[in-house]
């Protein structure tokens, strides 16, 4: 066993302690960024929830964002994005958030919002920076994709304890770590786009006098719009994904109170306030994707309100609302008698499943856990890591060659020599279950989905919704009925990991060529055989993908069902997390990563080969 703990404990007591200069640590230059980011903070959360006292040294207090006017804004904001569907899907959305605050929820959401609104440009900003550094940099490229790829795969709550350290706690420490988390996908999607853009338009801008800087924002970066758009997509459902695990160092909004109520086991509660978290996600994530597949249209020289409806709206709602205010404070607050609760229907359904089907649940529970879960436990666990090592890298020699061999043997010897090797092998049984199913289930359902345009576009609406919910939200349904352990984490595992895999089958199965289809008609084959013979071929390298997405999610998942009693790698990372370990943390995280960057080589690997060699086939 190598200490790697106490290396890196070490690197961070120096970076702690030593002065450069003799004038500053380089913990002084992260705090001063924390209290720079305190400033906006304090902003956002004073527009959505707190007010502002004495506003400009003017002795005016002005209040926050009235319930009123934030869903009517939603509303209107809504439809001039795609029409009244999506105006009512977002100001409904939001409408939730003060009708069921009966305990709080429109307050804690506002929180949650101020901080979002911080860390989401923060995030896309240096997201697009380091992908347009690295698309105009090769030497910055080979630096900056692996370390996206750690970054991806590392775990959330390993780089916490170095934010808590070196940024200290609170919600400014929340926002760091969210955007930490969140601008990867914005640099490697602003990293493609740029990549992407045709020689056709790159010509065009030299030709017409275009220097370096009207070439990046006049022609590529407007020509990447697609990749960028997603991009942003991908950043607010980042931010919400972290909303509960921020709140481990003390971000407040609605995780934190979601985490306090799943401590205590208040399902209900917990319950409607994961509805909460869900209904922002979702209302978010349709309008970055309405603002992504909007095109930029061109305004004609009409009335203000024809050129701008959309804004001379907003404006009469906030006149309506500045007037209605002095009328009634109910314009400002949702009135308290009208807010509704639903936790004590949620407890009571609790109640009813463990009085009615505690016994066939618990028997369920029992049987999968002895004879499906243990056994694969003590074959994963019983393999000794020397054999594990020269497994993969056989398979890395097999499917890329010497230099990939080299790669995951790299990877897994980290985690041999990390001391930590036991517990990671936990983790990989709990992975394997889980994909195993999660295979099981979202095959047979992409291969159902694709037969038809209608099913297709029904299973995809159920993928994009449940992708939205926050990860701890699937805690709350297994916890419901398998209480808690191995069991439950699996299945959280399962639900949240097998969206991708059914929904790259559902893209391999729907792109297979149709002269190749109609080849195999005319050939007389049934559609029996179509499906096994022709298109499932064509479309393995996709289902590869997707098993690599559902191996990433099941990861991400593991860690965060250790808050509910596994003894796998996540319970270290807590234990580390709550004695503020940062260098256990770390090396932990690293073997988590690890482990996702060995499959993603493999797995990767295998589907560009079978890619090749249906290209040679064709």
């Amino acid at each position: 066993m190598l200490p790697f703990v106490d290396w890196v404990n070490a690197a961070i007591k120096f970076l702690r302690k030593y002065e450069f200069f003799g004038a500053f640590t380089f913990r002084d230059i992260t705090r001063a960024i924390s209290s720079g980011i305190q400033a906006p903070l304090d902003f956002t959360e004073n527009l959505f929830h707190k007010g502002f006292d004495d506003f400009a040294g003017l002795g005016v207090d002005i209040a926050p964002v009235p319930w009123l006017l934030f869903v009517g804004l939603a509303a209107i904001y809504g439809w001039r994005l795609k029409g009244w569907r999506l105006a009512l899907l977002g100001g409904g959305c939001f409408f939730y958030l003060a009708l069921f605050s009966k305990r709080g929820i429109w307050e804690l959401s506002m929180q949650t919002l101020a901080a979002i609104s911080v860390s989401a440009p923060l995030a896309g900003l240096i997201g697009i920076s380091f992908g347009v550094w690295a698309a105009k940099s090769r030497a910055v490229e080979r630096i900056v994709w692996p370390l996206l790829n750690v970054l991806q795969s590392l775990p959330h709550f390993s780089y916490l304890i170095l934010v808590a350290i070196f940024f200290g706690v609170g919600s400014k420490a929340g926002v760091i770590a969210t955007v930490i988390f969140a601008f990867p996908p914005m640099t490697r999607l602003t990293l493609i786009g740029l990549r992407g853009i045709s020689k056709e338009i790159i010509e065009a801008g030299i030709m017409a006098g275009c220097t370096k800087w009207q070439m990046l924002f006049k022609v590529e970066i407007p020509a990447a719009r697609p990749q960028l758009m997603l991009g942003v997509n991908q950043i607010i459902m980042q931010c919400l994904a972290m909303v509960v695990i921020a709140s481990f160092i003390g971000q407040a909004g609605l995780g934190h109170d979601l985490l306090t109520r799943l401590q205590r086991l208040a399902i209900g509660q917990a319950f409607e306030v994961g509805v909460a978290v869900v209904f922002i996600a979702i209302a978010l994530d349709r309008f970055s994707q309405a603002i992504a597949t909007r095109e930029p249209h061109h305004i004609s020289g009409r009335a203000l309100w024809a050129r701008h409806p959309g804004l001379c709206a907003a404006a009469a709602l906030l006149a309506a609302t500045v007037v209605l205010s002095f009328i009634t404070p109910h314009a400002l607050t949702f009135p308290q008698a009208l807010t509704i609760s639903t936790s004590n229907f949620w407890d009571a359904i609790v109640d009813y499943i463990t009085l009615h089907f505690y016994a066939p649940l618990g028997i369920f529970r029992d049987g999968f856990l002895v004879y499906v879960l243990i056994p694969v436990r003590t074959a994963i666990t019983s393999i000794p890591w020397v054999a594990i090592i020269a497994l993969v890298a056989c398979i890395g020699w097999r499917l890329g060659g010497w230099r990939l061999a080299l790669t995951v043997a790299a990877f897994v010897f980290f985690i041999a020599a990390s001391g930590y090797w036991v517990r990671a092998m936990i983790t990989l049984y709990m992975v394997v279950a889980s994909m195993t199913v999660c295979a099981l289930i979202g095959i047979p359902l992409g291969i159902w989905a694709s037969k038809r345009d209608s099913t297709t576009r029904w299973v995809q609406n159920l993928c994009d919704t449940m992708q939205t919910f926050p990860s701890f939200i699937y805690l709350l349904p297994v916890v419901m009925l398998f209480q808690i352990g191995d069991v439950s984490a699996i299945f959280a595992i399962i639900i949240y990991a097998a969206i991708p895999i059914t929904r790259y089958t559902i893209f391999g199965l729907r792109n297979v060529p149709q002269h190749i289809i109609e080849a195999a008609v005319t050939s007389g084959c049934t559609p029996r055989q179509i499906l096994w013979k022709v298109r499932m071929p064509l479309a393995f390298p996709e289902i590869l993908l997707g098993l690599n997405q559902t191996l990433m999610f099941a990861l991400f998942m593991v860690m965060i069902a250790g808050f509910i009693g596994t003894v796998d790698l996540s319970q270290e990372i807590f234990r580390a997390l709550t004695f503020n370990d940062g260098g256990k943390g770390l090396v932990i995280g690293l073997c988590v990563a690890f482990i996702g960057l060995t499959a993603d080589r493999l797995l990767v690997a295998w589907a560009e080969r079978r890619r090749a060699a249906l290209s040679r086939e064709e």
